[in-house]
């Protein structure tokens, strides 16, 4: 099976090579607001154009990604890896945190979401 993202960037560039190409940065901005602003939409008009919209999106993302000089494919695998250390600090402390349920629970959780990312920083300030 193809890599979804990286079948975005062949085809991507495939028609930039043909002139099909965003000229300005600002204009990759503006597009992913708009693709945001449609995909807000789309939800409640079910799940069909959600995923439709949701797809622009993504496919956006990998367009702006090749414009900022990014690999999305590993720019999404070092976002997995920060998520799971960050998570797993919580995951770590989870007797500390109100019952699933509580009010409180989702904002213990948040506290320690920034604490990880506070360690991360003070780790390795970049």
């Amino acid at each position: 099976m193809t890599n979804p993202l990286n079948e975005a960037m062949r085809i991507q560039l495939a028609a930039a090579e043909l002139g099909f190409d965003w000229r300005e940065l600002q204009e990759l901005w503006d597009k992913l607001a708009e693709e945001i602003a449609e995909l807000q939409q789309a939800v409640s008009e079910g799940p069909d154009r959600t995923r439709d919209e949701l797809g622009d999106l993504l496919f956006m993302a990998v367009n702006l990604a090749r414009h900022l000089g990014v690999d999305p494919s590993r720019a999404l695998n070092e976002a997995n890896d920060k998520f799971n250390r960050r998570f797993g600090f919580i995951a770590k402390n989870i007797d500390q945190l109100p019952a699933i349920g509580h009010p409180q629970r989702l904002n213990a959780m948040e506290a320690l979401w920034q604490a990880a990312k506070m360690q991360e920083r003070m780790q390795d300030p970049k």
